[in-house]
């Protein structure tokens, strides 16, 4: 007997968050095996492009993976040996530089009106102790008065460590990182000898029913993850060795530390530059006397690190690593809290991959969602949501972005009448109240209404409020009418130069005529908007015979208004015979219909977006012109 859809449902959940729970627990306390083997299998990514190179010159896979880890392995014990001679350096000259850093701080208080005096008084006790170390290193004469009656104060010093106590204290402090990095390199060495049949097994797991989708996917995603990691560790050596140059020719002491720490806390997002920075800025207020070694060194990094970000990482790989910004924040504070100081290095490298891996399988698709920089609404969706939110002008402010690269006629096109269609099929499914239907309406006017005119400076956005039952199409065009006179333009006009917009009976067909006569307008197109009530009526008196080159009979839902178009097309075409005909039928793009009836395919023209029958205007138009 089966459980009932709530308890399913409850057990799922709980299951869920058992799951999340453990792998939690598994990634904390595992960390000590869990970061050495995601160490190897991010670098493996890194030198895979090495050895595929030389493989191509007839190196064999054996000798091609220990040539690439040997060359690896120098490398990042030359960085680690120079970068510990530096800090040996920096520590041995700090005392050095105790009377320009007292003087540094009494500037500071001075400047803070004695804000910083606490601060500056545990800073100067703190350099006190550093210069005094050497002074009180020998006995002052004086301390051997035997006369004097102050007591002396003794002090028990162990003797100097022998040559192997030495040895062993340096091999204890070095070897816990060592011992790190021997595994790396051992799980290194086994990634890229069995990087194939590894491949096999993952392709196995993820999808072996579909074997040609599963590779796609995989293939693709190694290689986007190695290419964009084989160019962020360029990017950030660059920048390192920018770095130690610019700080050598400035004069800065241990330049090459702070270009490796440039480097290395550069995979720390947002901050981790700054951090190098920081520190390095303070050493140069240190050393001199006065500030401008401090502020060209702060230059240095500033100018740097602009022209890298805004210039080459673009050309390398795009403007962001495909995470959204709160993502990778997010990514660095719980990658930090579960493995320290290391899973900061490697938070967008293990969300990039979270977000790849979400990006091909279904099972992960949550981490595209949630941590990708792509939209998690389309378009039309994101207008619909903001419409029912009353967010009007967060609307115009995205359409107006969209509008610097895309024509008025493609928006409607592409976002306006998708959210249309959003809005109508709630309507009929009876999810969507009266007061939602208004919210929603009311923003479609105002959204036609402030982009749908050539922007005046003076003109503000005003948000338009509808009442219940109120075709919005009319009330649009009543408010043009308002500003332009309810002929909506002077009858004096050259022959074959207006356009007529006749909805073809439903109040959302006289919405799309009234945006197609406003897209008709910004593209200086005399484009008029009447309904099939007003072609019964006679002209008035003052129209002048072959003055309109076309008219446009719009439906928003074609296949349901199919014998309103017929009807209203044979009556159109009896009206004005010697003029030019277009049938604009703009479909719901969430439903796949058949296509319409020959009867409609009638008139000359039969488009199907605002953008062809624009483009279908202004070449009746411009035959005319030339006839």
């Amino acid at each position: 007997m089966s459980s009932p859809p709530e308890l399913q449902s409850r057990s799922d959940r709980v299951a869920s968050i058992l799951a999340t729970a453990t792998v939690l627990a598994l990634l904390y306390f595992g960390r000590d095996v869990l970061i050495p083997i995601t160490l190897a299998i991010i670098l493996s990514l890194l030198v895979t492009p090495l050895i595929h190179r030389l493989r191509r010159i007839g190196l064999g896979p054996t000798v091609s993976v220990g040539v690439a880890v040997l060359t690896l392995a120098f490398a990042v014990g030359a960085i680690g040996l120079a970068i510990g001679s530096q800090v040996v350096r920096l520590g041995a000259s700090m005392p050095l530089y105790a009377d320009t850093i007292r003087n540094k701080a009494a500037e500071f208080d001075q400047l803070t009106l004695g804000k910083l005096g606490q601060l500056s008084g545990q800073a100067g006790r703190w350099i006190e102790h550093l210069s005094d170390n050497q002074e009180n290193a020998l006995p002052s004469p004086s301390n051997f008065n035997t006369h004097s009656a102050t007591p002396i104060a003794v002090e028990i010093h162990e003797p100097p460590p022998k040559p192997l106590q030495l040895l062993a204290r340096i091999v204890a402090s070095v070897w816990a990182p060592l011992e790190t990095a021997g595994i790396v390199f051992v799980v290194l060495i086994f990634v890229l000898l069995e990087h194939e049949a590894l491949r096999d097994r993952f392709i196995r797991l993820a999808g072996g029913n579909d074997l040609r989708a599963t590779t796609v996917a995989v293939n693709d995603a190694g290689e986007r993850l190695s290419r964009f990691f084989v160019s962020q560790f360029a990017v950030n050596i660059g920048v390192g060795a920018l770095i130690w140059l610019g700080l050598s020719i400035l004069g800065l002491s241990q330049a090459l530390l702070w270009g490796a720490m440039a480097a290395i806390l550069r995979f720390i997002p947002y901050i981790g530059i700054w951090i190098a920075a920081c520190c390095a800025t303070l050493l140069a207020a240190a050393i001199a006397p006065g500030w401008s070694l401090a502020i060209m060194t702060l230059l240095l990094f500033l100018v740097i690190e602009i022209v890298v970000a805004q210039l080459l990482e673009p050309q390398l790989y795009g403007h962001t690593t495909g995470l959204s910004p709160l993502s990778v924040v997010i990514a660095a504070i719980f990658w930090s809290w579960i493995w320290g100081p290391v899973g900061l290095v490697l938070s967008t490298p293990l969300t990039l991959c979270l977000v790849v891996a979400g990006r091909y399988f279904r099972a992960l698709n949550m981490f595209e969602i949630l941590l990708g920089e792509i939209p998690a609404l389309t378009l039309p969706q994101n207008f619909y949501q903001r419409a029912l939110s009353s967010d009007t002008q967060e609307i115009i402010t995205s359409a107006r972005r969209i509008l610097k690269r895309k024509s008025f006629a493609a928006y409607c096109d592409s976002v306006l009448v998708p959210a249309l269609h959003l809005a109508r099929a709630d309507r009929e499914a009876n999810t969507i109240s009266k007061s939602e239907q208004l919210k929603v309406g009311s923003a479609i006017a105002s959204v036609i209404e402030a982009l749908g005119e050539n922007p005046k400076w003076w003109r503000q956005y005003s948000r338009i409020s509808l009442l219940e039952d109120v075709n919005i199409g009319r009330q649009l065009r009543r408010r043009r009418e308002a500003l332009i006179g309810n002929t909506q333009g002077s009858f004096d006009v050259p022959a074959g130069t207006i356009v007529l917009a006749v909805g073809a009976g439903s109040s959302a067909d006289e919405l799309a005529a009234e945006i197609l006569v406003r897209i008709l307008r910004k593209q200086d197109i005399d484009g008029r908007h009447v309904s099939l009530a007003e072609m019964q009526d006679a002209p008035p008196a003052d129209v002048r015979p072959g003055i309109v080159a076309m008219f446009c009979l719009v439906s928003i839902e074609p296949y349901k208004e199919q014998a309103l178009i017929e009807s209203a097309l044979a009556y159109l075409k009896e009206r004005l015979p010697e003029v030019k005909q277009q049938v604009l039928v703009i479909g719901n793009p969430f439903e796949r219909q058949e296509l319409l009836d020959k009867g409609i395919t009638d008139a000359h023209h039969v488009t199907y977006s605002f953008e062809e029958a624009v483009q279908a205007c202004l070449r009746t138009l411009h035959l005319d012109d030339k006839n």
